[in-house]
Formats: C-alpha cells, structure tokens, sequence
C-alpha cells in the first residue's frame, strides 16, 4: 500500500508501540487475534490524518489567474475533517471562503485544498478559521476575506456532555468584510440564505 503525502515523516513503529501501550493500559491484550494489526493501522490512519503538518498550504494560492473582478466569489460547503488537539478525537464540517479579488483569482479547487491542508494537522477550529483567512490574505492581498467554519466535535458528542446536535461555528473577517457591514451582511447571505 502506498503511503499518503508525509508518511515518510511519521515514525510510525513508534506509534504502533504507544498503541499497544494503550490496549494494555486500558485493560486489553494486544497480543490478541483482533488486536494484533491494530497498531499499524493506527500509524498508517495518523500519518494519513496529520499530513497537513508536513504540507505547506500556501503551494495552493500560488497558481493565479490576472482578472479584473471586484465582487464577491464564493466557495460554499467545502467539507474536512480534522483532529481536535485536546482529545485527539475528529471533528468535522463545512468551510465556507469568500474573497473579494483584487487583480487575481484562483482557481476554486485551491480552496478545497487549503481546507483540506490546514485540517489535517491537530487543530482548534477558532485556530484553523483564522489560517485560511490569514493565508488568502497573505496570498492573494484580496480587497475582502470571509471564512465561516461550521464543525460537530466528536469530543462534544460521544463523550463528556454528550450533545450530538451541537455544531460550533466560527468565521474570520478580514478587508472589506470586516469594515463594511453591508458586504459581511452580502456574504453571510450568500452562505446562509434564508437559513
């Protein structure tokens, strides 16, 4: 089987150790039938989940294309999953990334793949909103940046409270979007609708 992007820089026989240290500690034998190709799996799935930390997302809004347009574009519902840091348990979601260009456009896979990139590392949501923001202005120096990020954590919902209809937004503001109230209103509008 292949390895994913930055698997070789995972120490994944050390992973397959802390795994098995794990069974044992919460009772079970990892010598056992079931168990026993457990700690590869393991390793492979987390070299798989946390490639993103040996990504460099900025690669993706490298490639722009000269346009002179000055309204909104909009990238709904770009789906992720990550890896909440505080309990290494998945939450997961939808991004939504507006920008108001400012001479250059990307292509709208870009976006998919920053999302993608910037997920796949251990993350908070508040954190990960605010990079893709940060990026797209660094990257583009776009007139406007909206990023709303809407997850469910798993830590929320199958363990402490137990609240499986909880869903965390948050969003980042920059440019335009920050200081004009009528374009942040245009773009939540254009996300959300009359939801």
């Amino acid at each position: 089987m292949p390895e994913s992007a930055g698997a070789s820089s995972v120490d994944h026989a050390r992973i397959e150790n802390a795994v098995r240290e794990i069974l044992a500690a919460v009772g079970e034998d990892p010598s056992r039938e079931g168990l026993l190709e457990t700690p590869a799996r393991v390793a492979r799935m987390y070299a798989e989940l946390f490639k993103g930390l040996h990504e460099d997302p900025r690669v993706h809004l490298q490639k722009v294309f000269t346009e002179q347009y000055d309204e909104v574009v909009l990238v709904k519902d770009i789906s992720f999953n990550s890896m909440c840091e505080h309990h290494l348990l998945p939450f997961m979601g939808h991004a939504h990334i507006g920008y108001i260009p400012s001479g250059k456009v990307l292509g709208l896979s870009k976006l998919a793949r920053v999302v993608e990139s910037v997920s796949k590392r251990p993350q908070v949501q508040e954190r990960m909103t605010h990079q893709i923001a940060d990026l797209m202005v660094e990257e583009l120096n776009a007139k406007g940046v909206a990023v709303v990020v809407e997850a469910v954590h798993t830590c929320m919902t199958i363990r402490g409270v137990r609240k499986p209809n909880s869903k965390c937004i948050t969003s980042a503001m920059k440019g335009l979007f920050r200081e004009n109230a009528s374009t942040r209103s245009e773009i939540m509008q254009l996300i959300y609708g009359d939801r």
